[in-house]
């Protein structure tokens, strides 16, 4: 249930992505060769509105520290993979296409967001960002088995249980669709947490043990998670609803 009509909706951030013109298609290569664009995927603002906020696209052109200071709440969305050397690694044979740009503008954004103290809600990629931005790794390619193979299932699919820590913020959020402290969840990632990051609380593993859920210690208004929420059309998934409050309660 989104929040009441008769309150200001929080102006909730989204991050994306910039990629060259011709990647798109069925645009004009010609008239635009060199040209860029801004790509935000739309489950993200669809959700959040119907949630209750007043959701925004952020561009690369805006300052990390000054957009965060007009943000209610933010939301750091999936993508492409981390560029390995943000953490002292080499590439993995099986990493995809990294947008080192996207990176850089990212982590400072939500390095601002830390200091700002805004809420956070990191998806996917966004929560290993937030990982690394912490001084965490990444397992930049997880072995084909068992719950790994699932991230080429339908992305509305809950096909795999997430075990959620007692007395979490993960528990408080999703307690109304936990079983037995199991959240089914969907899957739609090859990349994951690998060392967490200083003050992170992992509070979901997948049942092979991978990261799915995680908290930062003494950071109450930051929350993030592996799986896609926002793809999980068939309600309005509770970290949503989380993050509204949570920004309407700041605006």
């Amino acid at each position: 249930m989104g929040l009441s009509t008769s309150r200001r909706p929080p102006l909730i951030g989204l991050s994306g992505r910039r990629w060259p013109a011709e990647s798109i298609p069925l645009f004009d290569y010609t008239a635009l060769h060199g040209e860029e664009v801004d790509v935000h995927l739309s489950e993200y603002p669809k959700v959040l509105e119907k949630a209750g906020a007043l959701p925004v696209q952020l561009t690369r052109n805006t300052d990390p520290v000054q957009i965060v200071q007009r943000l209610d709440g933010l939301v750091m969305t999936g993508g492409a993979d981390p560029d390995p050397e943000l953490y002292g690694e080499e590439p993995h044979p099986e990493l995809g296409k990294v947008e080192r740009g996207r990176d850089d503008w990212e982590l400072a954004l939500i390095r601002a967001a830390l200091d700002a103290r805004i809420p956070m809600l990191c998806v996917c990629r966004g929560a290993q960002l937030l990982n690394i931005a912490l001084g965490g790794t990444l397992v930049q390619h997880l072995d084909e088995a068992p719950t790994h193979a699932l991230w080429h299932v339908p992305r509305s699919e809950r096909c795999h249980t997430v075990r959620v820590a007692a007395g979490s913020r993960a528990e408080q959020i999703y307690s109304d669709q936990l079983d037995a402290g199991m959240l089914p969840t969907n899957s739609l990632h090859h990349q994951a947490v690998g060392r967490p990051g200083a003050g992170v609380v992992v509070t979901g593993t997948a049942e092979d043990g991978v990261v799915e859920a995680f908290e930062v210690q003494g950071r109450p208004e930051v929350f993030a998670v592996q799986w896609h929420p926002e793809m999980l059309s068939d309600v309005i998934d509770p970290a949503f609803v989380w993050l509204v409050r949570e920004a309407a309660a700041r605006a």
